[in-house]
């Protein structure tokens, strides 16, 4: 049976096509709320018998589950005929509750009375206990009936009560531990609505189901209308591109939250269902296009809580951004260390380049000039961290004794490695790493110009300069004609044919000559499946297409690879990346790319495998198509912050297969605004700007 995933702030569910979670089918499946699961069992029985699924549909557009249900005959003495009771499901969340929407429609000529039997059971596991982590002392839970609802409370370790609470809009004939029960008087033809309400926090005068239903059905309905209210229109003429972008665009503002600085994309549900400093970065970045809200949240979400002093228990150091922020029992007792956590090499470098990115969109000086502080003291962490290593890359190594081995995006244990298997030890230096340390002083020196530091940043500029010189000496392997995936702890490449390479084309710190030869390999056979780039050559030792990250395809590495591609003017392999990607999102339910897809050769008539674990929705999986579509277009923007105007540029502008017609309507810089219609010609794209503000400019360019 099918999942379907609903998510508002802190809560999520993870539901069946009856709108139902039953751990007997899936055991990670439950309403999770702030890194703990609420209910790990919801089932409602007509004559303690399990509905049948006529439909379930998962309203992207407005967040709502909707699941179209049967009775049975079952053989129950008092029964209905099978198909003689029809059930319409509605299930929506709010920030700490879920609610749901019951519609019987009796088709019976006769009328009848209905038992219905509501199960309810909350383990309040913390969500690293439903990943498999093992614990050897939890709390103590307590359930209860209190005048006809159903209470379940956890007495957490760190001293939190923790409670679900379930009650109807209708009375009850009885509640016991685990379940509740009424009889339903259904008349011929007429239909009757039950409420039902699981609430995580309850409070003294909760609204009355129905009300509290109505409220938040209205409410999921507005965030979704004003998300796509704010952002840029991008409409093709293939009805299964729509749908793909439409999707896309709902799964990341339904895994986004409202955090203090703004909306802040949560990674994915179920596994990383909290702010990630490299997830929510570069998932801001892909959606700079069309949604330059998102890069505000992000930035100023990371630089409130950037690392102020040296905990070597959280990998912490002043100046360093976020890697994950956990909820949940088990990081509040520093059972794991993900409380605030900060093992990560790149986030730093990656929060550097979004801040230059967004303010070339959007013009916002005020807001990144307030960042300044927070900007520079990254770079400074940056400054340090080369300066401890030998040979003045920026490295990573492990400090806290539960953190992450690796800490790059590949962050396994087993992806870094030498070209005969060998993990690499000591600390390491990874290629994408340095290209983005490169994007970073370039994107701070791009911010220093603008508020009138000038030397400041020529000085970066001049840094930038000799870490290329420096990167392209050290990294370049003629052996595989591509740069290294790393240095290890003694400085030996490891001599490895991966994506991580097609990153150093994104930030431009490789050279047209190798930007070249990684385009040759990465578009291989060897590299790409068909549907996608693996992230390890299959010639490589631990290629393995089932695994994580030696040879599993992710669609947001994927994303950054066509970018940087086309920055170098391989435009025909960014549409081919577009264009695998796209087949794989016609080729798995709702249009919705999973986190990554097993590496296997595509095949005639077979799709995609999936990776059994995948988290989907991702948000950077979803953010793909948009950053795809800025790299075949050839987009770029350049302002003149002194004259206030714009330039859009649009260089040698390409559509994937499939699409004649492309359609950005409301495409926003700052205060200027631009419509524009890529359609497809005999010989090439042609580009039609149908609409834009006096302060921007339009340059096309071949």
């Amino acid at each position: 049976m099918p999942s379907f995933v609903l998510k508002n702030e802190e809560t999520f569910a993870i539901l069946d096509s009856r709108g139902e979670i039953c751990p007997d089918r899936q055991q990670d499946a439950g309403i999770f709320h702030r890194g703990t699961r609420h209910v790990s069992r919801l089932q409602a029985l007509l004559w303690e018998r399990p509905p049948l699924v006529l439909s379930a549909t998962e309203r992207g557009a407005v967040g709502v589950l909707v699941s179209h249900l049967s009775n049975d005959d079952g053989g129950a003495v008092g029964g209905s005929a099978a198909m003689t009771i029809h059930l319409e499901r509605s299930t929506v969340l709010t920030a700490t509750a879920c609610l749901q929407q019951f519609c019987f429609t009796s088709y019976e000529d006769r009328p009848v009375q209905m038992p219905l039997t509501l199960r309810l059971d909350a383990d309040f596991r913390d969500i690293f206990e439903v990943r498999g982590y093992r614990r050897s002392e939890r709390g103590q839970c307590v359930r209860r009936g209190i005048d006809g609802t159903l209470e379940l409370v956890y007495r957490g370790l760190d001293g939190e009560d923790r409670v679900t609470v379930l009650r109807l809009s209708d009375p009850v004939q009885y509640v016991s531990e685990g379940q509740i029960g009424l009889i339903m008087s259904l008349e011929p033809r007429q239909t009757r609505r039950l409420f039902l309400v699981l609430d995580f926090h309850p409070v003294s005068m909760p609204l009355g189901a129905e009300e509290h239903y109505t409220a938040a059905m209205a409410a999921t309905v507005q965030r979704f209308r004003d998300a796509r209210r704010s952002a840029a229109s991008v409409v093709s003429d293939n009805p299964a591109f729509n749908s793909w972008l439409m999707r896309s665009f709902s799964d990341v503002h339904l895994l986004a939250s409202q955090v203090e600085d703004g909306l802040y994309p949560y990674a994915g549900v179920p596994w990383f269902s909290c702010p990630f400093g490299r997830d929510g970065l570069i998932t801001a970045r892909q959606m700079l296009m069309v949604e330059p809200r998102l890069a505000r949240g992000v930035l100023g979400y990371l630089a409130s809580h950037q690392a102020m002093v040296d905990d070597p228990a959280h990998d912490e150091e002043p100046g360093k951004i976020l890697h994950e922020s956990r909820l949940g029992e088990m990081a509040a007792l520093g059972e794991v260390p993900f409380s605030s956590y900060y093992g990560a090499v790149d986030s730093t470098p990656l929060f550097l380049m979004l801040a230059g990115d967004y303010l070339c969109r959007s013009d916002d000086r005020d807001f990144i000039a307030s960042l300044l502080p927070e900007l520079q003291a990254a770079m400074a962490w940056i400054h340090r961290a080369e300066a401890s290593s030998a040979d003045g890359f920026l490295r990573y190594l492990r400090v806290a004794e539960n953190g992450l081995r690796n800490q790059g995006w590949k962050d396994s244990d087993d992806s870094i490695h030498h070209a005969d298997g060998r993990l690499a030890e000591g600390s390491i230096a990874l290629c994408e790493v340095q290209a983005y340390a490169y994007g970073a002083r370039r994107s701070l020196a791009s911010i220093l110009h603008h508020l009138g530091r000038n030397g400041e940043a020529e000085s970066l500029l001049d840094e930038a300069a000799a870490l290329q010189k420096r990167f392209h000496k050290a990294f370049w392997t003629p052996a595989i004609d591509s740069y290294a995936l790393a240095l290890d702890g003694e400085g030996r490449a490891c001599q490895v044919r991966t994506s991580n390479a097609g990153h150093c084309l994104w930030t431009g710190i490789a050279t047209a000559q190798a930007a070249s030869a990684i385009a040759r390999h990465l578009m291989a056979p060897t590299s790409f499946n068909g549907w996608g780039i693996r992230t390890l050559d299959e010639r490589e030792s631990r290629y393995n297409p089932m695994s994580y990250h030696n040879g599993s395809v992710w669609p947001h590495d994927n994303a950054l690879i066509g970018m940087g591609l086309a920055r170098y003017g391989h435009r025909s392999e960014a549409l081919q990346i577009l264009t695998g990607l796209f087949e794989t999102a016609c080729a798995v339910p709702i249009f919705q790319l999973p986190e990554l897809f097993c590496g296997f050769p595509r095949r005639e008539e077979e799709g995609p495998t999936y990776y059994p674990v995948a988290c989907s929705p991702q948000a950077w999986a979803s953010a793909s198509v948009f950053g795809l579509l800025e790299a075949v277009t050839g987009m770029s923007i350049e302002r003149d912050h002194g004259s206030g105007r714009v330039q859009v540029r649009l260089r040698n502008p390409g559509l994937p297969k499939g699409l004649n017609l492309l359609d950005i309507h409301g495409l926003r810089l700052g205060e200027e605004e631009i419509n524009l219609q890529f359609h497809r010609s005999e010989h090439d794209v042609g580009v039609l700007v149908r609409g834009r503000t006096l302060g921007v400019d339009v340059l096309i360019m071949k």
